[in-house]
């Protein structure tokens, strides 16, 4: 490399631009010595000529023996070898044609572009592996020579410079010939690895340093980090694209499929193919949420496993969720309300989502309903509202607060909803704000299912007393509505 800067700094001294791009023998022009030039462009053409029918048969005939091509045939032809030193005549033939063909050619300037830009791809991405690599900190990856990752990525991107520098257009056939045999190459071997694998380890890397980050340095703001466990899950769609809502870009949602029984060979091989299953399931979904398996002697103690593991994004789980549906036995919701108690003791969100046979309905009206006793709910409601808006399936769907609170309050309750809108704390529109007087002789029940029945979906609060007083029956009224939320916030959540 030094003698190339050097060559390059006499060039541009001794000589114009004109008769750099005209004259292929400058060099000659300018040197002390003339004829050493010439004598000089012979050498070095015999040396890499002898160096490249040396390598070039021996690396092709290591190809056809790791069985890269897509022919079997060819793999086996250049593969074979002769005599003791198993010397590569096949593939020393075809290497002879391909260079025959090359020299036929006869445009020295269009071989060097060709043979100059596949050598900048090779090199390139040598280095751009080299510093994957260096990521993805694999352990079978064990080179002889191992250099500094910044080395690494310097030489893949100056490559890159070069080829563009050199020629644009050729640039670009170079890289896309080489991806195109690649796809080819990894299609015919059944779709290996390879990059694959380089890639996964450099993510498993990331996210390895991004957790230990994120648990040192607590979140200044509130979203969502949902987690769920149901054996119920390939009766009903609803929980899960409830969650893919909850969790469309601004939070993060783990599921896991409670399997009962003990943990042996023969429940882990049952769980490794229901997990197949849902991450194949959730990529036809599109979901973007995390499937797991759960293998417990009982619900509850799968539940108070799940409470207690970490989240997997690298923030910990702060909201879960439960489900019934209206048709089903009494004892699934006999079951969520126990699980629901397990989880108010660990200070996490609860949510309970009662579905029936409408899925959302259309999705174009969300009730939310605040209450006197339970404005802690107010500002977890709004958020998650808020983010439902944002999912596509929700977009444009018009969003109606009611806030039923005592005569007494009315007045000073609905200036305080008119100043939150207005400093932006409720993200909804004011004519879309109602605010109801109520008092011990209103039947809030038939209140709700008169106003509320016909939206695809209502949202109401709860706290710990009731849930303790009422049991399951709690979330039994209102049974006109459609789908329906039940939010209990545990933690304070600030709307800024």
């Amino acid at each position: 490399m030094v003698i190339y800067i050097f060559v390059v700094a006499k060039l541009a001294a001794s000589a114009n631009a004109t008769a750099l791009a005209e004259d292929q023998l400058i060099m000659s022009r300018i040197a002390v010595w003339g004829p050493i030039i010439p004598i000089g462009l012979a050498c070095a053409t015999v040396s890499s000529a002898i160096g490249s029918i040396l390598v070039a048969p021996r690396t092709l005939q290591a190809l056809g023996a790791d069985h890269i091509a897509p022919s079997r045939g060819f793999n086996g032809f250049v593969a074979r070898g002769f005599g003791n030193a198993n010397e590569p005549r096949n593939a020393t033939i075809v290497t002879s044609v391909i260079a025959v063909v090359f020299v036929m050619v006869g445009d020295v300037n269009l071989v060097a572009r060709i043979v100059s830009m596949f050598f900048m791809v090779t090199y390139g991405a040598l280095c751009a592996i080299s510093f994957l690599e260096h990521f993805a900190a694999r352990p079978s990856y064990r080179p002889s020579f191992r250099s500094k990752w910044w080395v690494s990525l310097f030489g893949a991107m100056m490559c890159l410079v070069l080829m563009l520098q050199m020629d644009v257009v050729f640039a670009l056939v170079a890289v896309t010939f080489m991806g195109g045999l690649y796809v080819a190459i990894r299609s015919s071997r059944g779709g290996m690895g390879d990059l694959a694998s380089i890639f996964h380890g450099v993510m498993t890397q990331a996210t390895r340093y991004l957790q230990i980050r994120l648990q040192k340095t607590p979140p200044s703001d509130w979203r969502p980090s949902v987690i769920m466990i149901t054996p119920r899950t390939f009766d009903r769609s609803a929980p899960v694209q409830l969650m893919e809502w909850l969790c469309h870009r601004h939070g993060f949602g783990t599921y896991l499929h409670y399997m009962p029984g003990v943990l042996n060979r023969a429940t882990f091989r049952e769980s490794i193919e229901i997990q197949e299953r849902l991450v194949r399931a959730m990529q036809e979904r599109k979901g973007a949420i995390y499937v797991d398996t759960m293998i417990s002697p009982s619900m509850a103690s799968a539940l108070a496993q799940s409470l207690q593991m970490p989240g997997v994004s690298g923030m910990e789980n702060n909201t879960i969720l439960f489900e019934y549906g209206v048709h089903d036995p009494g004892s699934v919701l006999e079951e969520a309300v126990s699980g629901l108690r397990m989880a108010g003791s660990t200070r996490m969100n609860r949510l309970v989502l009662r579905h029936g046979d409408t899925f959302f309905g259309g999705r174009n009206a969300i009730h939310v309903w605040l209450t006197w006793h339970d404005a802690r709910n107010a500002n977890l409601m709004v958020l998650l509202t808020y983010i439902l808006l944002g999912s596509r399936d929700w977009h444009g769907a018009e969003v109606s607060i009611f806030a039923a609170y005592p005569r007494g309050e009315a007045r000073e309750r609905t200036e305080e909803l008119h100043t939150m809108i207005a400093e932006g704390r409720l993200l909804i529109n004011e004519k879309n704000v109602t605010v109801i007087p109520t008092d011990d002789g209103i039947d809030f029940e038939r209140l709700v299912e008169a106003r509320s029945s016909m939206a695809d979906l209502v949202m109401l609060g709860f706290t710990s007393a009731p849930l303790e007083r009422k049991g399951a029956e709690l979330f039994k009224r209102f049974p006109s509505l459609r789908d329906t939320l039940f939010v209990s916030a545990e933690e304070d959540i600030d709307i800024e």
